[in-house]
């Protein structure tokens, strides 16, 4: 009989030994039953090497992946094929001095860092001579797992999230179609600006990009390498709030936070809980990131949602037709920074991967004539993603926090806060470019006439310390307070649609006292505003049938929601951008612009609301019929993709991808559920959710879909899933005594 068998017989916590070089003293990891890792060191050296060493442990081909694709060392293991996109990768890495870096976190996130990777480092030494324990990721690609170095992880910079680089080039897409006068008005049918905005052409511009501009930008920040990207729908929304004591049925802080980005197997998050003398955090971040970036050190809680800053700008050259390296700046030519880098290539020589720098930032394309980099606020110090927690996540008070966070500017987002004091907070931000001369919602010549005038400083930012209205919530949409100078710093023009703000705010804000139960259920929360809004037009028209009495709540046996969302989608959508703007300009409407003008809000765009109900429902109600009059779970499927799902045959495509499962939520209800036009298969999402009772944190709760381990064979691996997809959770324990309790397995690394 085996130990670990023994010991679930017994029903005992499992425990195991593990004698680890690099240990200055033994430390305790303490699996829950729901896969969260509770490390418990006597140093905090230690409890960062635990940490590495624990999420190398369970998420070890995941984070290899993250680190070969950022560093663009993919082709070294798999080949040919993947050369252009390690060329792509390499021109979006940090290039400064490090030390740079390293001081903009502060003065210990280097001493973290190492100790981190070093626990990496030890778990892939372990796995040397432990081979039956390699993941079958690497044994099916037939590679394996590298060490790290501590410059690994700040370096790569193409995993952020983004702004607003895309929105530049589809923007100008639009303008090319419709003419330089016309074309900023009709791109509101695609992105509505707020507030109120007129964009104009830059002068010099060319709108007529090349088709193929952003091919290298897609491939240096794709997420997955082995399959073909889902591009149908790849927004990234949040929800958080945090309660006050005044509104809280505990009497003490409610914060909650529920971060949506792309489902994955594993998960994008990894909860962990990390403990020494000085140091008591538990929450979620990323699993290649030491530290957390969303949760709570027993003194203060925090959690995020995007704040979209425009921290970009693609810029367009001139070439001296003497000398393509060359580009026209201020009268004169500028040569362009040429690094030449080896690329190691399986099965084959080594390519010399040649990169091209102009002083804004790296080229991602160029012809005869005209060349065309990025400048991002991304690569300046202090600006690897999400790593930035590093230096607020042992704060103790609100200043220390808002010191803290300032540090980093990536991503750019909404922090809420709450202290065991009863304080509660809301500040927004991010490394922010000054643009003194014009907007940042197109390209721009690089000739000198469009430069970065500094960034806005920290104190230039909104907040909120203990609001009168006892709660503060933000989802992504435009929460500018009244009198804030907005479009003179022009912080960005491209929200999110206010959808899942409405309906946060309309439960809130009557509530006299606000539960954890309650926040759990809003988080949960199924019913579209925006359905609400388009069902309400429908009153009067005799086709509209089944959604004429439909309560606007997407639950997977809905089947007013599959008719919904076919007709929206597929019929509606379609065709008021048909009406509104020349034929091809635009590919999908902003939903927040289209209501508006079917409600007669807006004059924007001279449409026949009416006449477009009208046409499109019957067509729509055809098709769900044609399908069998099918119930909203039977479209809407979530199938958490995993990098290798196109590169395994079915048996062990099965294995490693869980699902799919009938899924509830849609694009606007607070369970942000983002879809395929086509196929209505979940793209995006709320993974992680967090509800913490601030002071009494035991009663906590989380979830992270499909669940905490990154191997298949691990129970751990997709067992949250049913908990996810039924909107419950599982406790978030901290004290000790509760996790002894909770305890399934017990692992204990000794110093060799």
């Amino acid at each position: 009989m085996t130990t670990r068998l023994f010991f679930a017989l017994a029903g005992l916590a499992f425990a195991d030994t593990i004698h680890v070089p690099g240990l200055k003293q033994p430390v305790d990891i303490l699996t829950d039953k729901w896969g969260v890792p509770h490390i418990y060191a006597a140093n905090t050296a230690d409890a960062f090497f635990a940490q590495g060493f624990n999420v190398a442990r369970e998420r070890l081909f995941q984070i290899d992946l993250w680190r070969r694709r950022g560093l663009g060392q993919m082709a070294e293991v798999m080949g040919p094929a993947y050369v252009e996109q390690d060329r792509a990768a390499r021109l979006f890495l940090y290039r400064s001095p490090i030390e740079k870096e390293w001081a903009a976190y502060g003065p210990d996130a280097r001493t973290i860092t190492e100790s981190f990777v070093a626990g990496i480092n030890a778990y892939v030494d372990w796995l040397a001579l432990h081979k039956e324990q390699m993941p079958v990721e690497f044994s099916i690609l037939k590679y394996g797992p590298s060490k790290w170095e501590a410059a690994d992880v700040v370096r790569i910079r193409s995993h952020g999230l983004t702004r607003n680089l895309t929105q530049e080039v589809a923007r100008a897409k639009t303008i090319c179609a419709t003419g330089p006068v016309k074309g900023p008005g009709y791109d509101q049918a695609r992105h509505g600006l707020q507030p109120a905005w007129e964009t104009k052409v830059p002068e010099g511009l060319d709108p007529c990009l090349p088709a193929d501009v952003l091919k290298v930008f897609t491939l240096a920040t794709q997420v997955v390498p082995f399959a073909k990207p889902n591009t149908d729908s790849q927004d990234d929304g949040s929800n958080n709030w945090v309660i006050a004591p005044s509104k809280s049925a505990t009497g003490r802080p409610i914060l909650a936070g529920d971060p949506h980005r792309a489902y994955s197997t594993p998960s994008l998050r990894y909860i962990a809980h990390v403990s020494a003398p000085g140091l008591d955090i538990i929450g979620a971040g990323e699993p290649a990131l030491p530290g957390i970036s969303m949760g709570h050190n027993g003194t203060i809680a925090f959690g995020l949602t995007i704040f979209p800053i425009d921290q970009e700008d693609l810029y367009v050259y001139e070439l001296n037709p003497a000398d393509a390296r060359q580009y026209r700046y201020k009268g004169g030519w500028e040569a362009m920074r040429i690094v030449r880098e080896p690329v190691a290539v399986k099965g084959a020589v080594a390519v010399e991967a040649s990169l091209a720098f102009t002083r804004h930032g790296p080229v991602i394309f160029a012809d005869k004539t005209r060349a065309y980099a990025i400048r991002t606020c991304w690569m300046e110090p202090g600006m690897s993603p999400y790593f930035g927690s590093i230096a607020y996540m042992r704060a103790r008070n609100f200043t220390e926090f808002q010191k803290g966070r300032f540090r980093g500017g990536a991503p750019t987002v909404n922090q809420v806060y709450a202290d065991t004091k009863g304080n509660i907070a809301w500040s927004a931000g991010g490394l922010t470019p000054v643009r003194p001369n014009w907007d940042g919602l197109l390209p721009v010549p690089g000739d000198g006439r469009y430069e970065w005038a500094g960034f806005l400083r920290p104190n230039q930012f909104p907040s909120a310390f203990n609001p009168s209205a006892g709660y503060v919530s933000t989802s992504n949409e435009m929460n500018m307070p009244e009198g804030y100078p907005y479009k003179e710093r022009k912080l960005g023009f491209e929200w999110a649609n206010d959808s899942r703000h409405r309906r946060i705010d309309e439960v809130l804000k009557p509530m006299a006292k606000v539960s954890l139960q309650d926040s759990m259920k809003l988080q949960t929360d199924l019913t579209s505003v925006a359905a609400r809004r388009a069902v309400a037009l429908l009153a009067g028209i005799p086709a509209a049938g089944i959604l004429r009495n439909w309560d606007a709540v997407e639950r997977v046996d809905s089947k007013e929601a599959a008719l919904y969302e076919i007709w929206w989608k597929r019929h509606l959508g379609p065709a008021f951008l048909k009406a509104a703007v020349p034929a091809g300009a635009v590919a999908t409407p902003d939903t927040a612009v289209m209501l508006d003008v079917l409600e007669g809000k807006s004059t924007r765009f001279d449409v026949d609301s009416r006449r477009l109900l009208l046409e499109t429902l019957g067509p729509a109600v055809a098709e769900w019929e044609k399908l069998g009059r099918p119930v909203w779970g039977t479209l809407h499927q979530s199938l958490p993709p995993h990098p290798l799902r196109d590169f395994v045959d079915a048996e062990w495509r099965k294995k490693l991808q869980p699902g799919p499962f009938p899924a509830p939520g849609g694009p606007f209800s607070p369970w942000q559920s983002m879809h395929s036009g086509d196929s209505f298969q979940l793209t995006n999402g709320p993974s992680f959710r967090m509800v913490l009772d601030v002071g009494n944190w035991d009663e906590s709760r989380a979830v992270n879909y499909p669940g905490q381990s990154g191997r298949w064979d691990d129970p751990h691996y997709s067992d949250l899933t049913g908990t996810w997809l039924r909107g419950e959770y599982f406790p978030l324990l901290y004290s000790r005594a509760a996790v002894e309790k909770a305890t399934g397995r017990r692992t204990r690394l000794e110093p060799r």
